[in-house]
């Protein structure tokens, strides 16, 4: 049995447990297109991303993401979250992540701006892709996206805060 490593946080709100629900996957190397779906479709939330490691070395990473039935080419939340988290890492696949990141998607490129203050990442600013944009009500989101650490997890202290760790199962079928 392999596992992944996961981290929910909750979009667009400065509550716990408020907000558009999302996990995201840090580093989905080696999972197959089933198994994302299968994960995605235990979590039951509106979407999950998988990122994995830039097809262009000059983008920051490749995201996918699931609804519980299907893949999606962009989604706006999936979007903000995969930064918060992947903006507050030491790294992302050997690279530290600086204050722009630009995800590869099957709707495109996704331009993103991280924000915060004092070092610390508190939100995101996307541009979605030309043709998604067409597809969304707003092509510019800027949003809060917080985190609460797991008993045992290392972090720095943060003012109220919405994300969950932890672990899931894979199973081979």
């Amino acid at each position: 049995m392999s596992t992944v490593s996961f981290i929910t946080v909750d979009v667009f709100t400065a509550e716990r447990f408020a907000g558009n629900q999302l996990a995201v996957i840090p580093d989905a190397r080696g999972l197959s297109e089933a198994q994302m779906q299968a994960i995605a479709t235990e979590f039951g939330y509106s979407e999950v991303t998988f990122v994995l490691p830039p097809e262009n070395p000059q983008n920051t990473a490749r995201v996918r993401i699931f609804t519980p039935t299907t893949e999606v080419p962009f989604a706006g939340h999936p979007n903000v979250g995969t930064a918060f988290v992947l903006g507050r890492q030491q790294e992302i696949f050997g690279r530290k992540p600086g204050g722009a990141l630009r995800f590869e998607e099957r709707a495109g490129l996704v331009e993103v701006t991280l924000l915060g203050s004092d070092g610390l990442v508190t939100g995101a600013r996307i541009v979605a892709p030309a043709g998604a944009a067409n597809r969304t009500r707003h092509r510019r989101r800027d949003d809060r996206c917080l985190r609460l650490a797991a008993p045992g997890r290392p972090h720095r202290p943060v003012s109220p805060a919405s994300a969950r760790f932890g672990r899931t199962a894979l199973r081979r079928r």
